[in-house]
């Protein structure tokens, strides 16, 4: 079976879906044949995301759920409802859903740290709790999380001790995360960009983004669909678990 048809009749839940990594995930699932969950505080961004799908099966289709990933009762009605709206359980969770609260740590107010954790890492561990109990309880055949992490997790980013600390904790989870779940055939894996092109970094002032570039050695800003091919390796690999992949121009060498 080749690449292009392994998603057939699978089913994904891609957070933050909305705009940015996310929404070039939905898309490249997509065209592998996946029916997608596309999930999103932005109500407007899922929707724009849904009208941009393909969709190989129209029994199952794609959908757009309006979820606050840092509250449980949130996630545990995405669950609800994912298992009303499509005729399969979802074998695929991708948690691209991220905010930024920048500032420097002797600025930083409590709610500016406490709002990044809460979403770019309880989030991740709400979805994937809730999705994994999910899989594991219908016995499916194999399953694989996909983790969005950042590059700052493992190297620090001056103005991010939140956002940095966030992802590393990403990077741990996935890790404990592969341990535990590996016993049922569900994979945990997790990606670490660096620079890519989307709504978060176009937010970054042209001169501060001169200032990256030439510390990047590929000379360029990623972008998200180079995200979502690795997303794709990662969902199709049965022998790929525990691991941090870098995708970022080469930043941290």
């Amino acid at each position: 079976m080749n690449m292009a048809t392994r998603l057939n009749k699978l089913a994904a839940v891609v957070t933050g879906g909305g705009s940015g990594i996310g929404r070039a995930v939905c898309q490249r699932f997509a065209r592998e044949g996946a029916s997608v969950a596309i999930v999103d505080t932005n109500e407007d961004g899922v929707r724009q995301t849904l009208d941009g799908l393909q969709t190989n099966h129209p029994e199952c289709g794609h959908h757009t759920f309006v979820t606050d990933v840092s509250s449980s009762e949130s996630v545990e009605k995405l669950v609800q409802d994912v298992q009303e709206r499509f005729p399969v359980i979802p074998t695929i969770v991708v948690n691209c859903a991220g905010i930024t609260r920048d500032t420097f740590l002797l600025k930083m107010r409590e709610k500016q740290f406490d709002d990044v954790m809460n979403v770019n890492l309880k989030g991740v561990f709400l979805v994937t709790q809730a999705m994994s109990r999910l899989m594991v309880e219908n016995k499916v055949a194999s399953g694989s999380i996909i983790n969005v992490s950042s590059i700052t997790g493992k190297v620090g980013n001056i103005g991010q001790c939140n956002y940095s600390a966030s992802k590393a904790g990403v990077i741990g989870f996935t890790k404990t995360v592969a341990l535990e779940l590996g016993r049922f055939n569900i994979r945990c894996n997790a990606i670490l960009p660096g620079w890519i092109e989307t709504p978060m970094t176009q937010a970054v002032p042209d001169k501060v983004k001169a200032q990256i570039l030439p510390h990047i050695p590929l000379r360029r800003i990623g972008r998200p669909e180079e995200i979502a091919d690795v997303c794709m390796l990662l969902a199709t690999n049965e022998y790929m678990t525990g691991t941090s992949i870098e995708v970022t121009g080469g930043i941290g060498l």
